[in-house]
């Protein structure tokens, strides 16, 4: 996995493009009507359920566009929140509010839409053995704030990106000339690289994770979309070789069936690109 140092660079990174995005060379409507000097509050107003998420990176859009903004919480990440629920206060300049209003909005709804469903799977998964994990199946541009909510809910995280582990899918495989040539050829390049990252090789049958299991150096089998039966087979065979890991259109409906055949992980890309975002606003205070 990446580093605090890293995760945080790319959280900079993300707010100092949206910025650029949203604001441009300045947010005109506010400037048109609004004097420089006048100040205020508002509100960050609640009118869902959920799992809020993204507080303390509201806190970080709102110290960007202005570090002398005040901020009041009283509902922290990772709090079930109901209609009418204030999260936070903020006060100071009035432009700067504004200026941040929309990144704050956008990112909080759907970090906490996000936390929300991640929170779900993990309370079905509750009397088991297994984790979630969420993918890499993000919104480009955006991806640490998504795994941020994913943690935030309850989860686990898998890779941030393609350097920090090695992932063996079906197309690596086949390109590389078989699951064992590609194990072999990314050992070799770790060890010529120097290079320490762990290695998952993707299985599509029992055929082929007997022939992962014949390789060292392999830290996880992913069963892609294995039945019941095929992964009860495949966990017994993999024993306490490597982990296990099960993906592949898991759902609400099938997730905990597939928790119960005893599998260490279930990845789901369903976590960030599958969700509908919080209902949340930001309302003067008069």
């Amino acid at each position: 996995m990446i580093s605090e140092i890293q995760f945080q660079n790319e959280l900079q990174l993300i707010i100092q493009n949206a910025l650029r995005e949203d604001v441009g060379d300045g947010d005109h409507s506010s400037l048109a009507c609004i004097p420089n000097y006048a100040v205020g509050k508002a509100k960050l107003l609640v009118k869902d359920t959920g799992i809020i998420a993204g507080v303390v990176f509201a806190k970080m859009i709102f110290e960007q566009v202005d570090p002398s903004l005040k901020l009041e919480t009283y509902i922290k990440d990772g709090e079930e929140v109901t209609n009418g629920d204030v999260v936070f206060v903020v006060s100071g300049n009035s432009q700067s509010i504004l200026k941040a209003e929309r990144l704050v909005l956008n990112s909080m709804q759907r970090m906490s839409a996000i936390a929300t469903k991640t929170k779900s799977y993990v309370d079905l998964l509750k009397g088991t053995q297994t984790k979630i994990l969420d993918t890499r199946k993000t919104t480009p541009g955006f991806r640490a704030c998504e795994k941020w909510a994913v943690k935030i809910g309850g989860g686990e995280n898998h890779r941030f990106a393609l350097y920090d582990m090695i992932m063996l899918k079906d197309n690596h495989n086949d390109f590389a000339g078989g699951i064992t040539n590609a194990i072999n050829k990314t050992k070799e390049y770790l060890k010529h690289n120097s290079k320490d990252l762990k290695i998952i090789v993707e299985a599509r049958n029992l055929d082929e994770v007997k022939e992962i299991l014949q390789n060292d150096g392999v830290y996880r089998i992913l069963l892609d979309n294995f039945n019941f039966e095929d992964t009860k087979l495949a966990v017994a065979l993999i024993g306490n070789n490597c982990q296990s890991e099960s993906s592949g259109n898991i759902n609400e409906n099938t997730i905990r069936s597939y928790a119960e055949c005893g599998v260490n992980y279930i990845s789901s890309g369903a976590l960030t690109h599958s969700v509908y975002n919080m209902d949340l606003s930001l309302k003067a205070i008069e």
